[in-house]
């Protein structure tokens, strides 16, 4: 299973990193919302007309470098200098786009003010592509994430795809404590967005929302997801936000991802 050996490469990774740790929590949680982004973008085209991809919750860049990795984009050799001194992979990641990174992310709601942007630049231009912002529930707190909502209704921007990675979790606890925002489903629809709830470690849910006709609108998916998914002592736990992977809790993590 692709995401099994994706979720093993992340942690691979973060072992390597030693004791500047990762941030593994949030990017466990995303990988098969990234998996399936990129199951529909021609990866190939490095023209202006291509698919953009946005990763918004900055968090989650370690499942990027290996999701790139994954598809061909980036190289092993490349990946390999996750966190080491002279690396361009840092626990943010830095636009690239030689290496299909469209954004630098860090701080938490301007990647979707971005994507608005590069969507208007798009229509503007007559170019058919699509835009796809990944962000978190937590990141849903700023207030620039709902501004950034009303202007893609606003401009009816209906090449963009909002996926948000709803973990139920951020650095500082549960988001239902810190801002509860339930019921998101409701609130993205009242900003306008053609709105679809799916399971966010599945890739055929995933994709059936994806693969939704236009209805002239933007498109949300809200893909419910747990932090730090498939390793049992990460999973639904704050502290994994971000955390130092030793020796011996790798070896408990693999041997998990193996039995599965």
């Amino acid at each position: 299973m692709e995401t099994k050996e994706i979720r093993k490469r992340i942690l691979e990774l973060s072992l390597k990193a030693g004791g500047s740790g990762a941030h593994l929590g949030g990017a466990l949680s995303c990988v098969e919302i990234l998996t399936s982004i990129y199951q529909h973008i021609d990866l190939k085209d490095k023209t202006e007309n291509r698919d953009r991809v946005v990763l918004s919750k900055g968090h989650g860049a370690l499942a990027l470098y290996c999701v790139l990795e994954f598809f061909g984009v980036m190289t092993k050799e490349q990946v390999e200098t996750f966190e080491t001194n002279g690396t361009h992979l840092f626990a943010h990641a830095s636009r690239d786009l030689n290496n299909g990174i469209e954004y630098s992310g860090g701080s938490l709601g301007l990647g979707i003010s971005f994507a608005t942007g590069l969507a208007i630049a798009s229509k503007s231009r007559n170019i058919d592509n699509k835009i796809y912002v990944v962000v978190g529930d937590g990141e849903c707190d700023e207030g620039i994430f709902w501004e950034a909502l009303a202007i893609i209704n606003k401009y009816k921007l209906d090449n963009v795809i909002v996926v948000v990675d709803c973990n139920g979790l951020q650095a500082d606890g549960p988001t239902a404590e810190i801002l509860d925002l339930s019921p998101m489903a409701d609130k993205l629809k009242a900003f306008g967005l053609e709105t679809y709830e799916v399971d966010g470690h599945s890739i055929e849910a995933l994709s059936k929302g994806i693969e939704q006709p236009s209805t002239g609108r933007a498109k949300a998916i809200i893909a419910n997801t747990v932090k730090g998914k498939g390793i049992s002592f990460m999973e639904n736990i704050t502290a994994w936000h971000h955390g130092v992977v030793n020796q011996k809790k790798y070896d408990q993590a693999i041997q998990e991802l193996n039995a599965e």
